[in-house]
């Protein structure tokens, strides 16, 4: 497809057509110099030059959708309103964005035109990375938590990143390091944002070129009282970062060539850039439990030789250890997207990605368009709210239960060969101890402990969201059984929700094995869509929808309840139609 990706400023459109076969920009350029919102007569005369191109859709920048916009979407009057409804939180951007979808869909009134956020990516932050340590009633009323941003760069180096390492986004644990004017940090743990430095606004986070970015809250109290609040945003807005430290500006080229002419400020401002970088670098491979890669991208990521070694440097304590030679040499272009700068020996590698976002922008657009907007045919789709549950090993069983012994069918449940044990054990954490909780057969490789939020809490641990069998380096725990205890090292999740599927069923809903889909819950006592819900395709398996009980309890479910499929790529107004059927039926 040939895609107009448009990304419109208060003054400027940044346009680029891109072939999504070839993936490359057959054309791209800048218009400046533009009154704030009048964008109608340059993208007309822009079109003008493209008359010898068919173009099939319009992908558009939107810095901020809000929580509601997890992904693209292609505009409607609903879409258009939520952007204009999330002005407040992005005053520069969003009425920008929204005027020059306007004027585009004014002059292609027939072609598909897709939104594209900033912050979609990072949309499912999980609540402890999301949210600011006040008052929750007032951060709720006033839309007061962390968004996150660059969330298509984020997510396209991803892409490339498991393209190039030839490993499923889904299985790698990633630090995405978007280095420029604007900069930030975002944790990728199995193909989700799962923590990030920008939060509510751009200003948090990095050392920018010239955002303050982290600062004690103190001190722009102080500055908001002694400058008034408008010079005090000004300040930290436009004249911080490495232009209010160096005092030269903003680039860092002229940045590094003055600290080697041996200016100190100049020298400082690297120093402090660098050092903000490591720190978050740090706290997301310790926030993930370790990591794959870490990537660096952006202006400053791809180009810097000298700031990526400051910032990859000492961390062979963690796997990380960088070849000084291929750092030097390191470009990235068109035919070479990735390029890896690590030792050979280096468990975690070391990557520079080219940052694509307009050709990630082109794709989701593309991606949207083509997409199954309608909702799911074949039916509902039940759910079953799975308890605190083990799946043992031989090992751990007869550790618990003695040697030779085996497990004693109580019940079979309802996926075919596995069933519910007579057996249960007790889990021992720092904090406290949940008693008789079941064991499922059959026996399994490895040993795994399934809990819920709630019994994260009474337990005193902190268990990360996997997918069922995925125990590498998750939480630790101690099984107690009649014959003993067992300390395992890791093995305890909160297990992701899932969907059972037959191939025969996946073909019906059309999906396949690991594609992530939403399922709404409407009808009932409390209308709730669950995200990021995970197929898992398989021969034996009957369909049935894996939930735990805190997620039960949100939605107020009980037996026999049910719930529809969503396709990703359905538009903002799909619930209005699972309504209509809901009361239809």
């Amino acid at each position: 497809m040939i895609i107009l990706v448009l990304n419109c400023g208060s003054s400027s459109i940044k346009y680029q057509l891109i072939d999504t076969m070839q993936e490359i920009a057959v054309e791209k350029g800048v218009i400046e110099r533009l009154d704030a919102g009048k964008f109608r007569q340059p993208l007309e005369e822009l079109l003008g030059q493209f008359k010898d191109y068919k173009i099939d859709a319009v992908g558009h920048r939107v810095v901020h959708g809000g929580s509601q916009f997890y992904d693209a979407r292609q505009i409607n009057d609903e879409v258009s309103a939520a952007i204009r409804n999330c002005i407040p939180l992005a005053p520069l951007h969003n009425p920008a964005n929204l005027a020059g979808i306007e004027a585009a869909q004014q002059l292609l009134p027939d072609l598909p035109q897709v939104a594209v956020f900033d912050t979609a990516f990072h949309a499912r932050l999980p609540d402890k990375s999301a949210t600011y340590a006040i008052d929750k009633e007032l951060a709720d009323s006033h839309g007061i938590r962390r968004y996150g941003f660059h969330g298509t760069s984020h997510a396209h180096v991803m892409e490339m990143t498991a393209r190039f390492l030839g490993r499923p986004a889904n299985e790698l644990r990633l630090i995405s390091c978007h280095l420029g004017n604007g900069a930030s940090v975002c944790a990728i743990e199995f193909g989700h944002s799962v923590d990030t430095s920008m939060g509510m606004t751009p200003m948090e986070g990095l050392v920018m070129g010239t955002r303050a970015g982290d600062i004690d809250a103190g001190v722009v109290l102080k500055l908001a009282r002694q400058l008034g609040i408008d010079a005090a945003e000004e300040l930290l807005n436009r004249k911080s970062g490495l232009a209010g430290i160096s005092g030269i500006g903003k680039d860092l080229r002229d940045i590094e060539q003055q600290a080697a002419a041996g200016n100190e400020r100049a020298r400082l401002a690297i120093a402090v850039f660098a050092q903000r970088v490591r720190k978050y670098i740090g706290a997301y491979a310790a926030e993930m439990g370790g990591v794959d890669a870490v990537i660096l991208t952006g202006g400053i990521g791809q180009n810097s030789v000298q700031m990526r070694q400051r910032i990859l440097q000492r961390f062979e304590f963690m796997g990380l250890s960088t070849n000084e030679d291929l750092n030097l040499d390191a470009q990235v272009s068109h035919e070479h997207p990735v390029v890896d700068i690590s030792r050979p020996q280096a468990r975690v590698r070391s990557l520079v990605v080219a940052c694509n976002e307009e050709l990630y922008i082109a794709k989701e657009t593309e991606r949207v368009v083509k997409g199954a907007h309608k909702v799911s045919q074949p039916g509902p789709i039940p759910i079953a709210v799975s308890a605190r549950h083990a799946h043992l090993n031989q090992t751990a069983l007869e550790a618990l239960f003695g040697p030779g012994h085996q497990l004693t069918v109580l019940k079979n449940i309802s996926q075919p060969g596995q069933y519910a044990a007579k057996e249960c054990i007790s889990l021992i954490g720092p904090r406290g101890r949940i008693d008789k909780v079941r064991i499922l057969g059959p026996l399994r490789k490895e040993t795994q402990v399934e809990i819920s939020r709630s019994d994260e809490f009474k337990l005193g641990v902190d268990a990360p969201i996997r997918d069922s069998g995925n125990v590498r380096d998750s939480a630790p725990i101690v099984l107690e059984g009649p014959a003993g205890r067992l300390e395992l090292s890791e093995g305890l999740i909160c297990a992701r929700r899932h969907i059972h599927m037959s191939p025969q069923d996946a073909a019906a809903y059309g999906v396949k094995d690991k594609d992530e889909v939403e399922v709404a819950i409407e009808g009932g006592p409390r209308d709730l869509v669950f995200g990021d819900v995970l197929v898992r395709v398989k021969d034996t398996y009957v369909l049935e929808m894996h939930i735990d009980t805190d997620e039960a309890n949100a939605a107020e479910l009980d037996g026999g309840m049910s719930g529809d499929l969503i396709y990703k790529d359905a538009p903002a107004g799909i619930h209005a139609a699972l309504r209509e059927r809901h009361v239809r039926d």
